[in-house]
């Protein structure tokens, strides 16, 4: 199991760039940068892959709408070759309010979109003559549309791999079997291990019948916060927020996926109240009506033993790369916490 960790850089983005060589050096497989509606991840990305050696670098994710396909494979290549191959491409659909609200795109086709996007990308990389002509995507332009005179053309440079792995943010019955038909790895959010194969299973079951077997098995990246000690249950608390804000307002009344999920999840009454609450403005109330269950079994926060029995469902559920949010109250702390993961997560091996 690959231990991963997502960028914070409350105290300034250069000095936490130069605290990720002692994760490093602690073991860190993986860093995920992202974007949402923030600084670009991409320039983040680069700077990172300078001062960094081994660590494995990724987007995690870049919004399809924000960007051609071919720029993304253009992106990707990039980053790949300044990192000397340690890129992955982490893409999503992200949601309605960020793509329509920020971007100034329609939020259109998700699933169409993406299966095109992918296939776009692997053919840049294979530095094809790019001829695609698909329902959201073509390229040249046909006949008609434009001035007429694009022609097919192949990336200039040769990229330094031309399968560079593309992960796929996604929890939605059919967005999960598209991406584990196509694509290298698959990140939920809010993963509880215990509900995944009720929730996800039929879904995953359906997209590997279709997967290429070139493309190995899928990289399952389950999220949690990380946090080991007799005295840390109290900062599952600190998850309510963010819980209560995807579970509440990304999205209106029937167009929210995370919503949608603690629905399938099986705390359909709360996830109704929660978004009543957050959509009137009553984010702490909202916060308050998030299951504690919910908070305790996508976390590893608690003591050394249940950490270990936490993380062992993980690993039985399918999870391969685990990302964390470690907690403590500095940089030594939080280092001290991805050491002590990746030897637990050897223990399982």
């Amino acid at each position: 199991m690959r231990i991963g960790m997502a960028l914070k850089y409350s105290g300034g983005f250069k000095e936490t760039v130069e605290e990720l060589a002692d994760y490093e050096k602690a073991g860190l497989d993986i860093v995920f940068v992202a974007e949402a509606y923030s600084f670009d991840a991409v320039s983040q990305l680069g700077y990172i892959a300078a001062k960094t050696e081994r660590l494995e670098i990724a987007s995690g994710i870049l919004p399809i709408y924000s960007r051609t396909p071919t720029l993304l494979a253009m992106t990707a290549a990039g980053l790949d070759y300044v990192s000397d191959g340690r890129f992955t491409l982490g893409i999503g659909a992200s949601g309605p309010q960020v793509v329509e609200g920020f971007h100034g795109v329609p939020y259109t086709a998700p699933l169409g979109r993406t299966r095109e996007v992918i296939e776009i990308c692997r053919k840049v990389w294979r530095r094809e003559r790019l001829q695609h002509s698909g329902k959201y995507y073509s390229m040249p332009l046909p006949e008609g549309q434009g001035t007429g005179l694009g022609k097919p053309l192949k990336l200039i440079n040769r990229p330094v791999r031309e399968d560079i792995p593309v992960l796929v943010a996604a929890i939605g019955p059919k967005n999960v079997e598209l991406t584990a038909e196509i694509a290298n790895g698959w990140e939920p959010i809010f993963y509880v291990p215990e509900k995944a194969a009720e929730v996800w299973g039929p879904s995953l079951a359906a997209g590997k019948a279709r997967r290429d077997p070139a493309l190995g098995e899928l990289d399952v990246v389950g999220q949690a916060p990380l946090a080991i000690g007799d005295d840390v249950d109290g900062y599952l608390e600190f998850g309510r927020p963010m819980a209560a804000l995807y579970i509440g307002g990304m999205g209106a009344k029937g167009k929210n996926f995370y919503n949608d999920l603690c629905r399938r999840y099986g705390w359909e009454k709360e996830a109704e109240e929660i978004q009543d609450l957050y959509l009137d403005g009553k984010k702490d109330e909202a916060a308050a009506k998030v299951p504690y269950e919910l908070l305790q079994k996508m976390s590893l926060i608690g003591s050394e033993g249940h950490v270990r029995e936490r993380l062992a469902a993980m690993k039985e559920s399918g999870v391969t790369t685990l990302n964390v949010t470690p907690i403590a109250g500095d940089h030594k702390g939080r280092l001290a916490l991805i050491e002590k993961i990746k030897e637990m997560a050897a223990d399982l091996d």
